[in-house]
């Protein structure tokens, strides 16, 4: 009887017959990944299966042309703006997966749709080399950046096996030599000379110019917010009130009565705005007040002077003078008028005024009518 040792997994890709001792494949095998097996193939005998023997067995996979050949080189390369007719701008080679043969060839050419295009041609050198050329005077960046070369590649095995590889060519800007000098994206919009730190420098500008568009504007909505904010604090347009009763007629700083008055006019012209003076008239000196003045020609004429002073406070504000007029019972309550001295005094009339007064009465009467041990 044939069996095969069983040492790992690569023995699974074969089996063997035990009768006849046959070896067959029994999964796919890839010469890619794995090109000889060696494996070890045991004999015995049916009537004494004691008795063995072992052989070493090594299987080489054949090669079959089942992958086509590629580029190997890098598939993009660039070309100048200043490149000549005839100018070779790339060498290609290319490279099989399968095991080359002896003398193996390969064959450039480009594809059909590509061969009527005048940008670029393929000089096939017969040695398994191929040089891209050039086929026009100068090339432009702004017009085309980029041109797509499709290269058909052809091996000479059995059955042939042929790929088509598109290769990429870049429009660069070259000096007189031949060396490049810009190949980038951005480079296409610029003027020629214009460096990469002139560019910054302009977008540098440009950024400045707009933060100082940016502050201005700020400034004068702030600037138009504070004149809305001193209009809506002028003091004519504020509610003033005093939670204060006075003091009376001795109590002078209980109304401040200057918030009334427009401060402009008064630093201005010293005008009044309330009303509408007949003709401009100054202040004029007070004549000095006489002796033997009545109060009320006093007072009137301290109102007539006021009516007609420019500076006196609005008309609508109270002037508060101490006169009671005429009629009333207690007369006037200042001592303008009064006497000299008490003996002159007449208190007849407390004895008037009721029983709640009779002692103020007693006391101030006739001094012989006043006894205090009659008080209670």
């Amino acid at each position: 009887r044939y069996f095969i040792d069983w040492k790992n997994d690569v023995d699974s890709y074969f089996t063997i017959d035990a009768t006849e001792g046959t070896i067959a494949t029994n999964e796919l095998l890839d010469r890619e990944s794995t090109a000889q097996y060696n494996f070890s193939i045991i004999a015995s005998k049916v009537s004494n299966p004691l008795l063995t023997s072992k052989v070493n067995v090594i299987i080489n996979v054949l090669d079959v042309n089942e992958f086509p050949p590629e580029i190997s080189v890098p598939y993009e390369t660039s070309v100048c703006e200043n490149a000549k007719p005839g100018q070779v701008i790339q060498t290609v080679t290319a490279a099989d997966r399968d095991l080359s043969p002896a003398g193996q060839k390969f064959s450039f050419r480009l594809s059909a749709e590509a061969s009527n295009k005048p940008n670029f041609t393929v000089h096939d050198y017969r040695n398994n080399t191929a040089g891209i050329e050039t086929r026009r005077n100068g090339y432009s960046r702004r017009q085309q950046e980029l041109y797509f070369l499709p290269l058909v590649i052809e091996d000479s095995s059995y059955p042939v096996q042929s790929s088509t590889n598109t290769m990429t060519i870049r429009v660069c800007r070259c000096d007189s030599d031949g060396t490049i000098l810009s190949c980038n994206v951005e480079a296409i919009f610029l003027p020629v000379g214009l460096s990469t730190g002139a560019l910054i420098a302009i977008l540098l500008c440009i950024i400045i110019l707009l933060v100082i568009v940016v502050l201005y504007v700020a400034l004068r909505r702030q600037k138009k917010k504070d004149t809305l904010m001193t209009s809506k604090e002028d003091i004519r347009d504020n509610v003033i009130h005093y939670d204060d009763e006075g003091g009376g007629e001795e109590d002078t700083q209980a109304f401040d009565i200057g918030a009334l008055r427009n401060p402009k006019v008064i630093e201005d012209n010293k005008l009044r705005r309330d009303i509408k003076p007949d003709t401009l008239r100054f202040p004029r000196q007070r004549p000095p007040v006489e002796d033997n003045t009545d109060i009320r020609d006093f007072i009137n004429q301290r109102l007539q002077e006021n009516d007609v002073d420019p500076t006196a406070p609005p008309y609508d504000s109270l002037a508060t003078y101490v006169y009671e007029g005429n009629g009333s019972v207690a007369e006037s309550l200042s001592s303008i008028d009064s006497l000299t001295t008490e003996a002159d005094q007449d208190y007849d009339y407390l004895s008037d005024w009721g029983p709640r007064f009779r002692i103020l009465a007693d006391m101030f009467g006739e001094e012989e009518s006043y006894n205090p041990d009659k008080v209670t």
